[in-house]
């Protein structure tokens, strides 16, 4: 696999609607849909098989399940090494899980699901940056 290979299925999934706990590009994803999704496309298979979620999941949970997920399945990284193609989650508060991804294009901008919109670039500017959560390199990419 490779990183161009991730990031132009990614790019292929802009202008998909947001629909909540959605996975079909073009029809609707939401952002760890979106991840799902470009999973499916480059790799196979899902991992594992997701439970339904509402929008609160990670403040009703509690825990890191999202982080705790892509360590699973990905490789966690250094945020200060995350790039091209690799997987990163953010935190709205200090104190809340991560529960918002997206797939970096570069060390400067991002593919995400935000509710309300749709899939789109956006760059990862310093309200992003201060969000960061975590980075996660996907499986089969080497440094």
């Amino acid at each position: 696999m490779r990183r161009q290979d991730i990031i132009a299925e990614a790019q292929s999934w802009l202008g998909t609607p947001y629909r909540h706990q959605g996975s079909l590009k073009g029809v609707g994803c939401d952002c760890l849909g979106l991840v799902r999704g470009v999973w499916r496309a480059v790799i196979g298979g899902e991992p594992e098989a997701l439970p339904a979620y509402s929008p609160d999941w990670a403040e009703a949970g509690g825990g890191e399940r999202m982080a705790a997920a892509a360590a699973r399945h990905f490789q966690p990284i250094a945020i200060d090494r995350a790039g091209a193609s690799d997987l990163v989650l953010f935190r709205w508060r200090a104190d809340l899980p991560a529960k918002h991804a997206g797939i970096l294009i570069d060390r400067g901008h991002f593919i995400h699901a935000h509710e309300g919109a749709c899939v789109a670039e956006a760059p990862l500017g310093p309200w992003w940056q201060r969000h960061l959560a975590g980075a996660y390199r996907w499986p089969g990419i080497d440094a």
